[in-house]
């Protein structure tokens, strides 16, 4: 049985689960490397960001590890299925691991919920391996009866620390 990239939404307001489920599954995506599903949860307006310091509050004035659009971000799925990617020879894994998600926020009248996920993130590629512990918070809508990224934030508790490449999505 394999596993739906993003399941419909039984109502025009997600529950509580729904919220949590689709965070979850976030996650599963990335570390199975179903990299396009995974950009599929993007809304088009979509950014992923990954703070350079602490309680960092505005993407744009201040440098970030990531600042990325939804095209950016397609450009690095591009690069990570390139047959002429050597530095991804062999691919760079991931694992997640999550504490349940919790429900932050929802206003339905405007269409925004927000999760809030604690987190430790390993990535390895062959002798190297890294492990991040970081909070996730995702900014959520619904389009077409389905739930989108309008932004994931991943605030690493190190963020300040001098970092190698960090080849996937935490």
């Amino acid at each position: 049985m394999t596993m739906l990239a993003e399941a419909p939404l039984k109502n025009a307001i997600p529950t509580d689960q729904e919220l949590i489920d689709f965070v979850v599954r976030e996650a599963r995506l990335i570390d199975q490397q179903r990299f396009d599903e995974w950009l599929d949860l993007y809304a088009d307006d979509a950014f992923y960001w990954m703070p350079l310091e602490w309680n960092q509050t505005d993407p744009r004035l201040t440098c970030s590890l990531m600042y990325e659009d939804k095209l950016l971000l397609s450009i690095r799925v591009e690069r990570l299925k390139g047959a002429r990617t050597f530095s991804q020879k062999p691919k760079s894994r991931c694992h997640h691991v999550l504490q349940t998600p919790q429900v932050d926020s929802r206003d339905t009248a405007a269409n925004r919920y927000v999760t809030w996920t604690p987190m430790h993130y390993v990535e390895t590629r062959l002798d190297e391996q890294a492990l991040y512990a970081a909070w996730a918070t995702h900014h959520l809508c619904v389009e077409d009866g389905r739930l989108r990224i309008k932004l994931k934030r991943v605030d690493l508790i190190n963020c300040d620390a001098a970092f190698g490449n960090i080849q996937l999505f935490m």
